[in-house]
């Protein structure tokens, strides 16, 4: 046992001084030479070292970037869209002189009364219904659809038809207005006179049901068939001189 343990370590001290010999035949260069290129190498690896974690410094600061420029680009596209709802409201409404505005809000309070007064007409005729002049958006027309739904101008209605269209427009008017101010009084001027008997007597009824609703309905007019309809009245009685007096309910003669 001792013997082979021998032999072991001698073998074991014979391999190590082969390879210590291989090792001197490796170069025939001195050592001072190979170590200077060892050196020369420990140098080049340092800078490639060094080299290299400035690239991954560029690469960390370019991904830091992206990701700001990205960012960036999300707020940009945001803007957009606000300057895009702006600039659309701008086409509607902006003007130096505000004048596209006040247009834009009579356009909303015209389309408001005209729809009240939609509703006040279909109670006194089947046959006009009122809308807004396509190139004149602060005008109205009326389709007619007695022909076919044809639309006209206003201003080519009949004495009768201006009257119905008229009183549809005050009625929408005072309905619209009595959201913010109470209107509780109507008074309508003349034009009795160009109706027919049917359309007078729906008129009439219109206003009656205006005074149903509590309203005071004023009609100035000289229409005799009127009398017979309005129980109270205020009449102008004409005088010598060309004078007159006023007489009925809550008149005095000073």
């Amino acid at each position: 046992m001792k013997r082979q343990t021998e032999l072991e370590a001698r073998r074991k001290d014979k391999s190590a001084a082969l390879i210590r010999e291989r090792e001197k035949n490796l170069s025939d260069q001195p050592a001072e030479a190979l170590t200077e290129r060892i050196a020369a190498t420990d140098a080049e690896v340092k800078q490639l070292q060094l080299e290299r974690g400035g690239i991954q410094q560029l690469l960390s600061d370019n991904e830091k970037q992206r990701r700001t420029q990205q960012d960036r680009m999300k707020a940009i596209e945001l803007q957009k869209k606000e300057w895009s709802r702006w600039d659309e409201l701008h086409e509607l409404i902006g003007s130096a002189d505000g004048k596209k505005f006040r247009n834009f809000a009579q356009g909303l309070t015209f389309e408001m009364m005209t729809s009240h007064a939609n509703r006040r007409l279909r109670e006194m005729t089947d046959r006009y219904l009122l809308i807004r002049d396509e190139t004149q958006p602060l005008e109205l027309n009326v389709i007619d659809n007695y022909q076919a739904g044809e639309i006209r101008s206003t201003k080519n209605l009949s004495g009768g038809e201006s009257f119905i269209a008229s009183l549809a427009l005050a009625l929408g008017l005072s309905q619209m207005a009595s959201r913010n101010v109470r209107v509780d009084s109507l008074f309508l001027d003349e034009g009795f006179g160009t109706l027919d008997d049917e359309t007078l007597e729906t008129a009439l009824e219109t206003l009656a049901g205006l005074r149903q609703d509590g309203k005071l309905i004023g009609v100035i007019s000289h229409v005799p068939a009127l009398k017979e309809r309005i129980g109270t009245q205020i009449q102008v009685i004409p005088e010598s001189g060309g004078r007159s007096h006023l007489s009925g309910p809550g008149c005095q003669r000073l």
